[in-house]
């Protein structure tokens, strides 16, 4: 705590922007929104940036998770994690990239369902009869 009880990131409404990218809920942890940053998996007007880098509105920001890309531009900021119906409020999302990312979703879905995974963990049973097979090999 810096003077009289307020805290540095909610000086002067200057959010640092990690704490913005975990507020919007981009990742689950804001150590996970530094370390994209600082791996180059977030880019603030197409150039790389440090997570201590202060978040303002209106920047334009291109978001990697995973596979997935995000095009946002800040609307409001904030250092409290938003409800997931109130992320919205926070960005808007360029309808190019999220066209895209529905498209690259149900690629992915498309691609887990033709992989055959199999059953799962074998049944009592199963794993008798597993055990009778290499028995017989065995022998």
């Amino acid at each position: 705590m810096s003077r009289k009880g307020v805290k540095p990131d909610e000086d002067d409404g200057k959010v640092r922007l990690d704490k913005w990218l975990w507020a919007a809920r981009f990742f689950k942890t804001r150590q996970l929104a530094h370390e994209a940053i600082e791996l180059g998996r977030v880019l603030v007007g197409g150039e790389r940036v440090k997570a201590s880098r202060v978040a303002r509105e209106g920047d334009e920001l291109l978001v990697r998770v995973g596979q997935l890309e995000y095009r946002v531009t800040i609307l409001s900021l904030s250092t409290q994690r938003k409800g997931a119906r109130d992320v919205g409020l926070l960005y808007s999302e360029d309808d190019a990239s999220r066209l895209a990312r529905e498209e690259k979703v149900a690629l992915l879905k498309a691609e887990r369902a033709s992989f055959p995974y199999g059953d799962g963990k074998p049944t009592k049973k199963g794993r008798r009869d597993i055990a009778a097979f290499r028995q017989k090999l065995r022998d």
